[in-house]
């Protein structure tokens, strides 16, 4: 059995490490690995305990409220519990109560729909999505992650990093392709993030959904240092990507500015 990942194992000081929560949130975080409900064996293999572990933890977490049954399937899936911890994530978190009125603003200012995202490293974490009338379900999700390297707001944020912290982002990521036109080459991704440190925004264009592209500036904190992006994302059937550019980029600028700390 493997021993937990951690993202510095340098970091953990094994006196206060506990293998039974660090095997209850992969069992938890086993459900970003595919759709729909999950069986006890899928659980156990993506948190890579043995069967009868998993059993015992999924029963204290459904006893709990944080597991569910399917009711189609009979298969697990997130309880109503967990949207409680996301509620207090996003309620105690000051930067996302300052970012709300701002974002309200630009998306009645724009008419497209603007997110916002923070920094874990290698991915970005969608916290708020203010959706137009032509999104899908899924684009209008808090929680998502998307990689560093290849979203707008990932850019946007390696764009406000040193050079050598960019490189280490860089070559830790799986740079896989995810459309035909995701830039997977790393000269190329650096000519983008150049791009973003000279305009102020980074620029997708269907690199991760086929016919949107999505401008975004970084939010930074009292040390200059990128903790946050303000993403504006639109249709290729309604804008050519230049014009886009010229009309949203100032204001995704603006917006990530008046709540930089």
């Amino acid at each position: 059995m493997s021993n937990p990942k951690t993202r510095d194992d340098a970091s953990v000081d094994p006196r206060l490490f506990l293998q039974t929560v660090a095997r209850t949130m992969r069992v938890l975080e086993g459900f970003g690995r595919k759709q729909g409900p999950q069986s006890l064996a899928e659980l156990a293999a993506a948190a890579e305990i043995d069967k009868s572990a998993a059993q015992r933890i999924c029963y204290t977490l459904q006893t709990l409220g944080y597991l569910e049954r399917d009711a189609a399937t009979g298969g697990l899936r997130p309880g109503l519990k967990v949207l409680d911890r996301t509620f207090d994530f996003l309620r105690m978190h000051p930067l996302i109560e300052r970012a709300v009125p701002v974002l309200a603003e630009l998306r009645a200012m724009t008419g497209q729909r603007v997110d916002l995202s923070l920094l874990d490293d290698l991915s970005i974490i969608y916290a708020q999505r203010l959706q137009n009338r032509r999104e899908t379900f899924v684009a209008s999700l808090v929680g998502r992650r998307l990689p560093t390297w290849c979203s707008s707001g990932g850019r946007a944020m390696l764009a406000s990093l040193p050079d050598a912290e960019v490189d280490s982002i860089l070559h830790r990521s799986d740079r896989r392709r995810f459309t035909p036109h995701t830039v997977t080459d790393l000269a190329a991704i650096w000519d983008k993030i150049r791009a973003a440190r000279r305009d102020g925004f980074a620029f997708t264009e269907q690199e991760w959904i086929m016919g949107e592209m999505v401008v975004a500036a970084a939010v930074t904190d009292a040390a200059e240092r990128p903790v946050a992006a303000i993403h504006i994302a639109g249709s290729l059937a309604e804008w050519d990507a230049r014009g886009f550019q010229l009309r949203m980029g100032p204001p995704v600028i603006e917006a990530a500015r008046s709540i930089s700390a």
